[in-house]
C-alpha cells in the first residue's frame, strides 16, 4: 500500500512538473525572441523591446524534459530554434555559435541516452551547424551559368544535402550553399571553390579521343609517378604517409583519396578479354569518363578480340539478329508505311545497330551478359519480319522465288534457311544454292545481257 501510494505521488509531481515546465515554456517565447538574432534595441513580441541577454533565467531550463511536439525542424530559425543548456547565451556571431556548438555537444552526451530530450538537442546541434555554415559562406548572387576549363557549370536548384563537393571532398549543404554542375561530366561543387578547379571537363576528352584503354589495369609503379598522385601530384605512398595511394584499375595509376573515392565500375579492358564484369575501383576522372562513354559504339570486336565469339554464344546470337535487322533496313527506307510507322525509331537508342553489324558499346556488352539485349532486339526482330512478310503487301512484293529449284515461299534475305548471292543480292534456299553454287542464274542473265549489249554498240 505504501509502494503504491509513493507511486501516485511521484506520477502526481511528474504531472506538475510538466504543467510547471509548459508554463514557463510559454513565458519564455512571449519575452524571447529567436536566439540567433541579435535582439538589443528591436521589438518584442508584444511590441516591447526585447530583455537584455543577462536577464534570461537560467532556472527555466534546468532539470526540464523537452516535448517532441516543440521541435523546431525548420531552418528559417523558429522561435525557440536552441533552447540553451545552462549557463549558455544566443549565439549571434560566428565565436558564439562555436561556443554554443560545445556546450550543446557536451549536453547531448551528458543526457540519458536515446532520450527525447537527446534527440531535440541533436536536431538542434545540426541547426547551429548549419547557421554557423551560413554564416562563414553567406549566399550571393551568381550567375546561372559559367564556363571554365571546358565545364559548363549551371547554378543548382536542388535542396538535397547528399551531394559532396568534387573539389573539397565536403558535403555540399543546398540548403544553405550555392553550388554548380557540369552539364556535360556532371562535375560538382561549391561555388566558393570554383576557381581553384584544375580537372578539365571529361566530355571534351570523350568527344576529342573515344577510345577505351584496352590493356588490364596497366599500372607503372609509383617510382614511375614520383609517388604523387597522378592527377593533382599530392605526396602519396602505400603506407598512407602522407597520403594513401589508391590504385585505379582503369588507368593502372594511382590517386590521393580526393582523386580516387573507390567508385567502383565495369572496366572495358576486363570486358573484352576477360567477358568479366565485377564492377572494379577507379579514380574519379575514369569513372565520368566510362560512364559518358558507356553508350558510344567504339569496340570492333572481330579485331580486338575475335576469338570472343567462339566462347559466348549470346554474341553470335546478337550479330545475326544485327545482320537480319542490315537486310531488312532497304525495305523500310523504301516503303511509306514503314516510314510512317517509324518502325526504325525502335532502335534509336542502338542507333548503330542499323548502320553495321560489327561496333558494340560498353552498354551493349553489358546487356548482352545480362540478357536483356537478346530479349529486346528479338522482339524488335520480330517487329520488322512481321511488317515484310505480313503486314505489308509492298514489302511482300520485294520478295525473292528461288530459281534453282523455282519452288517454295516467297524467300527474303533475313530468312534462316536462305542464302544470297554477294554479287546481285538474289535470294535462294541455302540447301540449292550449295548444290548449284558454281553459277547464280541471275549473275549469269546479267553477264549474257551485257555481252548482248556490247555486241549491239560494236
Amino acid at each position: 500500500m505504501l509502494l503504491m501510494t509513493g507511486t501516485k505521488q511521484h506520477g502526481e509531481n511528474y504531472v506538475a512538473d510538466e504543467m510547471e515546465y509548459d508554463e514557463r515554456l510559454a513565458h519564455f517565447r512571449q519575452t524571447r525572441l529567436n536566439p540567433f538574432d541579435r535582439g538589443e534595441g528591436e521589438d518584442g513580441p508584444q511590441g516591447g523591446k526585447t530583455p537584455p541577454l543577462h536577464e534570461t533565467r537560467p532556472e527555466l531550463f534546468s532539470g526540464t524534459r523537452t516535448h517532441s511536439s516543440d521541435r523546431t525542424m525548420d531552418l528559417g530559425l523558429a522561435e525557440d530554434h536552441f533552447s540553451r543548456p545552462v549557463g549558455s547565451f544566443v549565439a549571434s556571431d560566428i565565436e558564439q555559435l562555436k561556443l554554443a556548438i560545445e556546450e550543446c555537444k557536451k549536453l547531448i552526451l551528458e543526457l540519458p541516452e536515446h532520450s527525447e530530450r537527446q534527440k531535440d538537442t541533436v536536431v538542434k546541434l545540426i541547426h547551429l551547424r548549419l547557421k554557423l555554415q551560413e554564416l562563414k559562406d553567406p549566399e550571393e548572387d551568381e550567375p546561372n551559368l559559367r564556363v571554365l576549363l571546358e565545364h559548363r557549370f549551371s547554378k543548382e536548384k536542388s535542396k538535397s544535402v547528399k551531394q559532396t563537393c568534387d573539389k573539397c571532398s565536403a558535403i555540399i549543404w543546398g540548403l544553405i550553399q550555392t553550388w554548380y554542375t557540369c552539364t556535360g561530366c556532371y562535375y560538382r561543387c561549391h561555388s566558393k571553390c570554383m576557381n581553384m578547379i584544375t580537372k578539365p571537363c571529361v566530355r571534351s576528352k570523350v568527344s576529342h579521343q573515344s577510345e577505351y584503354e584496352l590493356s588490364i589495369c596497366p599500372e607503372i609503379g609509383l617510382d614511375r609517378q614520383d609517388y604523387r598522385c597522378a592527377e593533382c601530384r599530392t605526396p602519396i605512398s602505400l603506407r598512407g604517409v602522407p597520403s594513401e595511394a589508391r590504385q585505379c584499375d582503369y588507368t593502372g595509376q594511382y590517386y590521393c583519396s580526393t582523386c580516387h573515392w573507390n567508385d567502383t565500375a565495369i572496366v572495358p579492358a576486363r570486358v573484352i578479354h576477360n567477358w568479366e564484369f565485377e564492377p572494379r575501383k577507379v579514380c574519379r576522372s575514369s569513372m565520368r569518363y566510362l560512364a559518358l562513354m558507356i553508350p558510344r559504339p567504339v569496340l570492333k570486336l572481330k579485331e580486338i578480340n575475335p576469338l570472343l565469339f567462339n566462347f559466348v554464344e549470346e554474341l553470335v546470337e546478337i550479330r545475326k539478329l544485327r545482320q537480319d535487322i542490315l537486310l531488312m533496313k532497304p525495305y523500310f527506307i523504301t516503303c511509306k508505311e514503314a516510314m510512317e510507322a517509324r518502325l526504325l525509331l525502335q532502335l534509336q537508342d542502338r542507333q548503330h545497330f542499323v548502320e553495321n553489324d560489327d561496333m558494340y558499346s560498353l552498354q551493349d556488352l553489358i546487356d548482352i551478359s545480362s540478357g536483356r539485349l537478346s530479349c529486346s532486339l528479338t522482339e524488335i526482330h520480330t517487329t520488322f519480319a512481321k511488317h515484310i512478310k505480313l503486314d505489308c503487301e509492298r514489302c511482300q512484293a520485294k520478295g525473292f522465288v528461288c530459281e534453282l529449284c523455282k519452288e517454295g515461299d516467297i524467300l527474303f534475305p533475313f530468312d534462316s534457311h536462305t542464302s544470297v548471292c554477294h554479287e546481285c543480292s538474289a535470294v535462294f534456299h541455302r540447301d540449292c544454292y550449295y548444290d548449284n553454287s558454281t553459277t547464280c542464274p541471275r549473275c549469269a542473265r546479267m553477264t549474257e545481257r551485257k555481252q548482248d549489249d556490247d555486241v549491239k554498240d560494236a
